[in-house]
């Protein structure tokens, strides 16, 4: 198994671990696990000294926090928005299926008290980027339910692309000192890509993962007929936010097309 790549399976449980803080060969500074629930189900999520973030990937669930509820309903990761609650230490999250669903749970050291956030799929920005560039093969859309930028509290990011089938994402080459994790899905388990981590190539499968350590660069590319789900989320480090990318300078003329 790569450190860098890997392909994870759901255990008996119904659980998916993608990273662990603290790991001594690859340290993404969080804790990413994806659930897979079943109707009627419920998994709660509590942590004295970590934010979480609950996101929605598939399905239907209904949240519960502090006497609050919502649903989040999602039928199409590649076609439909996220749901996703934020939040801070000491705040339990019930979360209960409604149907066949999977979630994904993204936790990190946070000493900061915050109100907690449920982002429903009109709250968070979606862009395409690339459109119109080199023939549309790096459009892509990129939906982002939290940054630096409206949540300077959180030591973490959370967002999703979905790069358009036969074209490329994470585009042009680029890196940054925080650690990131990509989660992948496809709709159709026979599709694929390619991941490239530095001058390293790995084949996306259904449920692969990424765990991409600071500095290193990081484009993607899917397959024609398959377009690529992934969920992206970064760990700011201390006293140095995410906050843009660093483009490698021999893909600068690229960049420059794409503004």
């Amino acid at each position: 198994m790569s450190l860098e790549f890997f392909h994870p399976e759901f255990d008996c449980h119904g659980v998916k671990i993608l990273t662990c803080a603290g790991d001594p060969v690859n340290d993404s500074m969080m804790d990413i696990a994806v659930y897979r629930m079943d109707p009627g189900e419920t998994r709660s999520f509590l942590s004295p000294d970590r934010e979480t973030a609950v996101l929605l990937v598939l399905g239907k669930v209904r949240f519960a926090w502090r006497g609050n509820r919502e649903t989040g309903a999602r039928g199409s990761f590649i076609d439909q928005g996220p749901y996703l609650l934020h939040v801070s230490r000491g705040v339990e999250v019930a979360v209960t299926a409604e149907a066949e669903s999977e979630v994904l749970v993204q936790r990190t050291e946070n000493d900061r008290d915050f109100l907690p956030v449920f982002y429903r799929p009109e709250d968070c920005r979606e862009d395409i980027f690339g459109e119109g560039v080199l023939e549309g093969k790096l459009e892509r859309t990129v939906r982002t339910v939290f940054d630096y930028k409206n949540a300077p509290w959180s030591n973490m990011v959370s967002g999703e692309v979905v790069n358009h089938q036969g074209g490329w994402s994470s585009y042009t080459p680029h890196h940054h000192p925080q650690p990131e994790v990509y989660y992948y899905r496809y709709e159709r388990p026979e599709g694929f890509g390619a991941c490239f981590l530095g001058d390293r190539a790995y084949k996306i499968t259904d449920g692969s993962c990424a765990a991409i350590p600071g500095g290193v660069t990081h484009p993607q590319v899917t397959a024609p007929a398959f377009p690529l789900y992934y969920c992206w989320m970064i760990r700011h480090l201390p006293g140095n936010p995410w906050t843009d990318r660093i483009v490698d300078p021999r893909y600068t003329w690229i960049d420059a097309k794409m503004k």
